[in-house]
């Protein structure tokens, strides 16, 4: 009966403008939870580890040997004619994290006896990098497993092509048969997102190549800023002009920033530090505002810095957790709230909201990671038990609406919890990864030793040869 009563709600609520359902006032932060004890921090980490197994499982039924799981009609998608195996691939190193070891062994003889990177097909460089070559590099350095090195390193000379244009930007796709590049719509995060892998790559096999072709796309990008130390959201590869020159740190510059201060924090590279510095000033003088007594960040133009719009959403809440990375943990506390009164508004975050309306502006939730990996950092960084507690309520909101049969499935909307047939790989690689590590004891993961990418793949400081 409850669920029947949830069903007719959930069809009630789809009948409401979406602003309505959204303009309740945010509620306080982690101001007003209660600590979280070890014991139940436990009993949390055992039921991720439980509800990540059910996603896997579903996977391993229904969609083996290929890309990703349908998890409404239980079948499987492959993002182009051949699968890459990226759900394997990506979650390897959380099955190998969260002690899965058995279904770890089989997803890496898959790997090891299936995946071929020689096929005639044109791939998003940006996504193969973080989440295919920075699951072989990441996976590869927690087992040793030789092959998963050899695979990398076909892949990153495949892609290499994808870096001859005449900024040195990288075109956005290229062919992993012929190494024709396409694409020249591109943006700081596809540009400047690549650091991290290609360098370890570069670490890991002796050969400077790689880590030089993606340093010089990080340093072009950075060049490009405005004389208020902006970027842009979209520029020309050819050119290297810009073709939208609204700046904020969502979709299409985030990771951009992400990659300066952990490049630095990964290779030790100063030119990183020197980059990240006048970046971060930027952002914070000009993308950041306060509204309704909260602390936000929505979009300026990159010239003028005159304010352009007020949204916020599921991308822009990594940026919480790269503020306390970086050290400023007294912003990052303050924009993490505003993360959280966006998810409560609806018991779930939408992909953007306007926070001086108090509006969604669009309403699917692709199950994305951000707002728990915010979370987790600022746990980490502060010690602070009140975070876990975010994270419970994060993580049941999470399991009640998104959860599945054969998996866990995106929402087509917050407001009304309309399921969406779509199960990314980054629910196995990142969500539920972020989750496990805010309950797990600190040790699971060591953040003097390793950095994580962008796809929360652990990556190993490995000094230069």
């Amino acid at each position: 009966m409850k669920r029947l009563l949830a069903g007719l709600f959930a069809c009630a609520l789809a009948t409401l403008p979406i602003a309505s359902a959204a303009a309740a006032a945010p509620r306080e932060g982690v101001a007003s939870l209660q600590p979280m004890d070890d014991a139940e921090a436990a009993r949390m980490a055992a039921r991720v580890r439980g509800e990540f197994l059910h996603a896997w499982t579903g996977y391993r039924t229904y969609a083996w040997g290929h890309d990703a799981l349908l998890p409404l009609s239980k079948a499987p998608r492959d993002w182009y004619a051949r699968s890459l195996l990226m759900t394997p691939v990506d979650a390897l190193d959380t099955l190998l994290l969260m002690g899965f070891d058995d279904q770890a062994k089989e997803a890496r003889e898959l790997i090891d006896t299936k995946l071929s990177f020689d096929a005639d097909v044109d791939v998003k460089h940006f996504e193969v990098v973080i989440r295919l070559l920075g699951g072989l590099l990441s996976g590869y350095q927690r087992t040793g497993d030789p092959r998963l090195l050899a695979l990398a390193q076909d892949l990153g000379n495949r892609l290499l092509p994808a870096f001859d244009s005449p900024t040195g930007l990288p075109y956005v796709n290229v062919n992993l048969r012929s190494g024709r590049a396409s694409g020249t719509d591109s943006n700081p995060a596809e540009a400047g997102t690549l650091l991290l892998e290609y360098g370890t790559l570069s670490r890991l096999t002796g050969n400077p190549v790689y880590y030089a072709k993606a340093k010089r796309a990080l340093v072009e990008t950075y060049r490009r800023r405005s004389k208020l130390g902006l970027v842009g959201e979209r520029f020309d590869v050819d050119t290297g002009g810009w073709t939208r020159t609204t700046s904020h740190v969502g979709a299409r510059i985030d990771s951009y920033y992400e990659y300066l201060w952990k490049c630095w924090r990964l290779f030790g590279d100063r030119d990183c530090l020197a980059m990240w510095k006048p970046s971060i000033a930027a952002v914070d003088r000009y993308v950041l505002e306060d509204v309704h007594g909260a602390l936000w960040s929505g979009q300026v133009d990159m010239a003028t810095g005159v304010r352009t719009g007020h949204e916020y959403g599921a991308l822009d809440a990594f940026f919480p957790g790269l503020l306390a990375y970086s050290g400023d943990v007294q912003r990052a506390r303050r924009l993490q709230d505003s993360s959280f009164a966006m998810w409560q508004a609806n018991g779930i975050e939408p992909e953007a909201y306007d926070y001086a309306k108090r509006d969604v502006t669009a309403a699917e939730y692709p199950l994305r990671p951000e707002i728990v990996e915010s979370t987790w950092y600022l746990y980490r960084l502060t010690g602070d038990a009140r975070y876990r507690t975010m994270g419970k309520v994060l993580f049941e909101d999470f399991v009640r609406y998104c959860r599945t049969d054969a998996g866990y499935a995106a929402l087509k909307d917050v407001v009304a919890k309309q399921q969406a047939d779509d199960m990314e790989s980054f629910v196995l690689a990142e969500t539920f990864k972020y989750f496990y590590l805010l309950f797990a004891p600190p040790a699971t993961l060591d953040l003097d030793d390793v950095v994580l990418n962008t796809e929360a793949h652990p990556l190993r400081r490995i000094e230069p040869r």
